[in-house]
């Protein structure tokens, strides 16, 4: 951890690592694997050293995330904002992970700012706010998972650590890093090879979280690849887009589309890949690209987002129709930087 003060550590063990409190840990809205997974894995591990901990996220995650046997409790906010306010009430201090700033909280947002205990960060997205007393910002780190394994180890909470907790980790490294197909380094495997010294059952995560899928779910991808993936082999890039008419025929459930942005990355030659899904009031943004071309400036830019050089998200209150349009308007004048992007 190398952009982490020695002093923010001590001060995260001070917190953590002695008298028994109770705690609060936050993922991002719509959480993915490594947000969830960094969420119930800390967790486990800080209850088992003693606190009474929940993890609150402002919506409901993936069904092909549920199966994590961490006993930790989800308050899921949009469902039950009664227990979540109660929790913020009682909670001594709150953890937020995976996210770089409180907006990419969503509707708890509000809630993480007025919150009047320590806030600690754990996130590996650059360019963090500064919106925590103790913030662990890493962006050399594959996922959040992988971050919170070292930091666990630097302030001895790693004693803690068990089976439930490193199956939760184990899984937000596997799905941000697709696989271990992208973003990974030597210390990724070095985490990877300490939690498999906890006999995690690598094979069941794997069915679990990639074989998992409903049949609407599989349809859909077809729909997709085959009806609205559109390829501009000029700019070597690549969009798909769906319409709300379009997730609602195919009976879409959160996550269904987890994944979908990577596809078009697999024709030979297409470097940049973009999906656009329709939202209530918005054009949820999600991008892809391979070797050096920046698809978190691009989000920046124009999308109102950010993210990881090869991995970027963002929005357009744009309608649809014109979301697409300006995306494809704006290929042109990134045709040199994606003709000159090597892998």
């Amino acid at each position: 951890m190398k952009n982490t003060d020695i002093e923010i550590i001590t001060s995260i063990k001070a917190l953590l690592a002695t008298s028994k409190k109770k705690l609060v840990i936050i993922p991002h809205e719509n959480p993915d694997g490594d947000a969830i997974g960094s969420a119930l894995g800390l967790g486990q591990v800080l209850a088992d050293f003693g606190h009474e901990v929940k993890v609150l996220s402002a919506n409901d995650y993936p069904v092909f995330l549920k199966w994590f046997s961490s006993e930790v409790p989800v308050i899921i906010y949009n469902k039950d904002k009664k227990q979540a306010k109660s929790w913020l009430k009682q909670a001594d201090a709150m953890i937020c992970v995976d996210f770089n700033e409180a907006s990419r909280a969503g509707k708890l947002e509000k809630k993480i700012l007025e919150f009047e205990h320590k806030k600690v960060l754990i996130d590996h997205h650059p360019y963090p706010t500064e919106f925590c007393d103790f913030m662990v910002s890493e962006t050399s780190y594959s996922s959040t998972a992988e971050l919170v394994f070292d930091v666990l180890e630097a302030t001895g909470l790693i004693e803690n650590l068990s089976q439930k907790a490193a199956e939760a980790l184990y899984t937000g490294i596997l799905t941000d890093t697709g696989g271990f197909s992208h973003n990974i380094s030597k210390n990724t495997f070095k985490v990877v090879s300490g939690l498999l010294n906890y006999e995690i059952n690598t094979d069941k995560i794997q069915s679990s979280v990639f074989h998992n899928y409903s049949a609407d779910r599989m349809k859909l991808l077809g729909y997709c690849l085959n009806e609205k993936m559109q390829v501009f082999p000029e700019y070597r890039a690549a969009v798909i887009s769906i319409s709300k008419e379009e997730l609602k025929r195919f009976n879409f459930q959160p996550g269904d589309t987890e994944g979908f942005v990577n596809y078009p990355l697999s024709i030979k030659n297409i470097v940049f890949s973009a999906l656009f899904i329709e939202k209530d009031g918005y054009v949820k943004a999600s991008f892809r690209s391979k070797g050096n071309f920046p698809a978190n400036e691009f989000s920046s830019s124009h999308f109102n987002g950010g993210g990881h050089l090869n991995a970027a998200g963002g929005e357009s209150e744009l309608n649809f129709e014109k979301t697409l349009l300006k995306f494809t308007q704006l290929l042109p004048a990134y045709k040199h930087q994606l003709l000159e992007t090597t892998i």
